[in-house]
């Protein structure tokens, strides 16, 4: 147990109420290591960055496809998320800013949601030096995504919220979500999914998968799914949610049965097809569209994938740990590796006990959480 406790303790604090105390942070899913990490980081932050009162900090949602950037975080040479973000705040404010990311993402993992915090003082153009009222959160995410779309358009902000000075993107969440998508099949992958998600051409076997998810839910030593160079100073983690759900394949248009079965029921509102209609094993189909037909109108359409989404949630991850968790999951899913498996490379608390990773084009920062003032 760390020594270092988000609220100091007298020393005649005895054992039982010790382990007490601990029993509590990791119901609420935070462990010791992670309140001394995020108090230490605010500490930081604010001595680093005393409070400016012209100055309005703002929490910024931004998406962003993965594969067109080296990382989320800033680098000398290489495309990143953040490097252009900041591109588009200095277009839009006239002078540069400093962006903070709540989440590290790599080269290839891609966000629904991702969350930054940056600091700006509003100065006006025609008089230099005059400090005005800072923007509206809705024209900072309108301005900065007009320049974010001249270029490639592969960033955009979701959504702008004012906060505190103190504020910080990265100490203040409270959990963070993540998808990770698989396609299983034999059929080769559509280019509509490259760098998307998985391909797998095995079929997976989901209800395996998703005992092995049983086991890795909680707290636990990841060390076995912490890649070498992760900075965190304990591999010890409360994962929340960690489960496996088949969905629809995307890009997703309805099938014949599915659009017949919605004619049937919805009295077929909208159809402006000029076929005659047919009833089909019960089903109201347009004729010559029938599943599993063998004429030519069945000619040229795609057979779809099995599509599997894994979800892990917890306040903080260990560098690699969900794409490790997937690699050991789609083992399973395959039979290459039983739910027994799982638990001993665990209990190993190596990461040579692991199988090989996921590849990060199928991961997905989903969702960072916050409490607000």
């Amino acid at each position: 147990m760390s020594d270092n406790l988000k609220h100091p303790l007298d020393s005649t604090v005895s054992e039982e109420s010790l382990e007490r105390l601990s029993k509590v942070a990791r119901i609420e899913g935070f462990s010791d290591e992670e309140e001394a990490e995020e108090q230490q980081g605010l500490a930081d932050s604010e001595s680093m960055n005393p409070v400016n009162p012209r100055v309005q900090r703002y929490l910024v949602a931004i998406e962003y496809i993965g594969t067109r950037f080296s990382g989320s975080q800033q680098q000398a040479k290489d495309r990143t998320v953040v490097g252009v973000l900041q591109d588009a705040f200095h277009k839009f404010i006239g002078q540069p800013v400093k962006i903070f990311c709540s989440s590290r993402t790599d080269a290839g993992v891609h966000a629904l949601s991702n969350v930054c915090h940056v600091d700006v003082e509003r100065i006006s153009k025609r008089k230099p030096g005059e400090v005005l009222p800072p923007h509206e959160p809705g024209v900072v995410q309108r301005a900065v995504n007009h320049f974010l779309q001249r270029k490639d358009g592969d960033v955009m902000v979701i959504d702008v919220r004012c906060v505190p000075s103190n504020y910080h993107a990265r100490y203040k969440a409270q959990e963070r979500t993540y998808f990770y998508r698989l396609l299983a099949g034999s059929d080769p992958l559509s280019i509509l999914e490259k760098d998307r998600c998985w391909h797998v051409p095995e079929e997976l076997n989901p209800r395996s998968m998703q005992e092995a998810c049983r086991v890795l839910v909680g707290y636990h030593d990841f060390s076995s799914f912490r890649a070498a160079g992760c900075q965190a100073k304990s591999p010890m983690r409360y994962l929340d949610e960690l489960n496996i759900t088949e969905v629809p394949s995307t890009p997703y248009f309805p099938s014949i049965t599915e659009r017949a079965w919605s004619n049937l029921n919805n009295g077929d509102p909208l159809a402006c097809s000029s076929q005659p209609k047919s009833e089909t094993a019960g089903v109201t189909t347009n004729v010559g569209e029938v599943e599993g037909s063998t004429d030519g109108d069945s000619f040229g359409r795609r057979r779809r994938h099995r599509c599997y989404v894994v979800t892990a949630r917890s306040r903080g991850f260990l560098y690699h740990q969900v794409r490790l968790i997937v690699g050991a999951l789609k083992c399973v899913g395959t039979g290459e590796l039983t739910v027994s498996d799982v638990e001993r490379i665990l209990e190993a608390k190596t990461v040579s006990a692991a199988k090989p990773m996921a590849p990060a084009s199928g991961l997905y920062l989903a969702r960072v959480k916050y409490e607000f003032p």
